[in-house]
């Protein structure tokens, strides 16, 4: 008897990631852009709806963002940040539970998420760099270059600026080489802005400033654990000398809180470090079949957006799940809207900014483009992406 054919198997074909295996961020219920919606809309800011159901409504509320530090560098570093560590019990209303970022989990993205309440997807600053549509060249969303108008880029208003409206008493303390960029002016303006640049001195405005009001909104910000965590990584003696220092501000904040407030410490994103071999880090500018129909290369290492040459955008698609499909999630535009990467739904002016494929790092690895992006290739600590390291943030929180 002729016994069927059975068909040839090949162990080592690379099977892509499934899409629905994206830990999509929590909108509209535990996610970054809930926050200050929750907040205001406690404090009786018409408009706003209260989308984290675990925080409880105070007169008086304070956000320290700190950038870069992610759930689980909290977690994973108990000796150097005791005062963080003691409140983790704390974080998302008393359940001990973080939020999320949302994507991609990178500064320009979160802070705007923040600021207007909305996720990426409507406010449209869908990641590092994005194209602009009208002109068709690559935007720097963090750095704002080329330049183009704020208002057009992102038309909504902040919550800040709806909660001055209603009377909050409404603030922003952080560095003054923020106080005039586009970024704050279409993320976090509203009330007034003071610039301070010890650490030490913010902490102390921003506990004045949430006094001064019988419903106040303050948000403070420091910048220098990402920082560090990007050049030297998230475990170097650098890194973790800036978390010591910051969990000194946290506490000296915390210790000044006037009655009936409340402080919530978060982060824009948490960071990995990727070594610095070839298997870690693809090279884009050196990789001829990633560049094959490629017009243009946006995003960052470990979120990409990919903007194929006319007509090629099926090609690039699949040529990118072929060779990364194993290591990142890989969407066309469409694929990546309907999951519900951006959010639940993206805005007409936003959907071109979005790449024809969107990469999502699942592995320890990045694409690089060693002749484009130089200084962003040499980085040691990345982010962007879905995974927990980086999307995972906390909502620590301490009452008076």
């Amino acid at each position: 008897m002729v016994q069927p054919t059975q068909p040839a198997v090949w162990p080592d074909e690379p099977v892509p990631l499934a899409l629905d295996t994206a830990p999509v961020p929590e909108y509209g219920s535990g996610s970054l852009a809930d926050l200050l919606p929750t907040l205001a809309a406690g404090q009786g800011v018409p408009g706003l709806i209260p989308s984290i159901p675990e925080l409880t409504p105070a007169d008086r509320n304070c956000v320290f963002l700190i950038d870069g530090l992610g759930w689980e560098q909290i977690k994973s570093h108990p000796d150097e940040a005791p005062y963080l560590t003691s409140l983790l019990p704390t974080s998302r209303g008393g359940t001990g539970r973080p939020i999320t970022a949302g994507f991609p989990a990178t500064t320009a993205t979160s802070l705007a998420s923040v600021g207007t309440g909305m996720p990426p997807g409507a406010h449209g600053l869908p990641g590092y760099t994005a194209r602009n549509p009208e002109t068709g060249e690559l935007m720097n969303q963090l750095r704002w270059k080329p330049w183009t108008s704020p208002r057009v880029w992102q038309p909504y208003p902040t919550v800040f600026q709806l909660a001055d409206e209603a009377g909050v008493h409404t603030a922003q303390v952080s560095s003054p080489t923020f106080e005039h960029t586009p970024l704050t002016k279409i993320a976090l303006s509203g009330g007034t802005f003071h610039g301070r640049l010890s650490g030490e001195d913010r902490m102390d405005l921003a506990a004045e400033h949430l006094a001064a009001g019988d419903r106040s909104l303050v948000y403070t910000y420091y910048s220098d654990v990402d920082g560090k965590g990007h050049r030297f990584g998230v475990d170097s003696d650098a890194w973790r000398g800036q978390l010591m220092y910051v969990d000194r501000l946290v506490q000296r904040l915390a210790e000044q809180l006037p009655p009936r407030a409340a402080l919530y410490v978060t982060a824009d994103h948490g960071m990995i470090d990727i070594p610095f071999d070839e298997q870690s880090r693809i090279d884009f500018d050196e990789d001829w079949e990633l560049r094959a129909g490629v017009a243009l290369l946006g995003g960052e290492g470990r979120a990409r957006h990919v903007y194929a040459v006319p007509g090629a955008e099926s090609d690039v698609a699949a040529v990118w799940r072929e060779v990364l499909g194993e290591q990142f999630w890989v969407a066309s535009r469409d694929e990546a809207i309907a999951a519900g990467w951006f959010g639940p739904t993206v805005d007409e002016r936003v959907y071109a900014r979005i790449g024809d494929v969107v990469a999502a790092a699942c592995d320890d690895v990045v694409i690089t483009a060693s002749v484009n992006e130089p200084h962003e290739s040499a980085m040691v600590g990345m982010h962007g992406s879905m995974t927990p390291v980086e999307q995972l943030v906390p909502l620590l929180e301490v009452r008076s």
